[in-house]
């Protein structure tokens, strides 16, 4: 059990480090780790006028592979999924732009790396 919680804990800290660093960069905060039946949301945020849905992807070695060459199609329907329910549950939202940001992390989990990739796919591709 103690690796689950190492895993939890790292997750929180990097997803809090994209948080901060998107915040910096002009994003406005709508939710974080948005649970729905259907998948969860690490991120929504607001850019401008347009809805934000941030997936954060942690690699400890990007040797391996970026963290959104991790995000499969599956993935992507699931994030998708949640988004709908998002708008859904958030009516006001519904007319707003929307887009799916990845932000890949790697290195320290308590001071990562972080690459930003806007409008990183996109609902049609799923």
């Amino acid at each position: 059990m103690p690796r689950a919680v190492d895993r939890r804990g790292r997750g929180a800290a990097v997803e809090a480090a994209a948080r901060a660093w998107l915040r910096r960069a002009g994003l406005r905060d709508l939710a974080a780790n948005a649970g729905f039946r259907v998948g969860e949301l690490d991120l929504v945020m607001l850019d401008g006028d347009t809805l934000v849905f941030v997936e954060v992807r942690y690699r400890r070695d990007p040797r391996f592979g970026g963290g959104a060459a991790s995000i499969d199609l599956r993935k992507r329907r699931r994030l998708l999924l949640a988004a709908q329910a998002f708008l859904a549950a958030h009516p006001r939202y519904a007319q707003a732009g929307c887009r799916f940001d990845v932000i890949e992390a790697d290195g320290d989990p308590d001071a990562p790396r972080l690459h930003w990739l806007r409008d990183a796919f996109r609902a049609d591709d799923c």
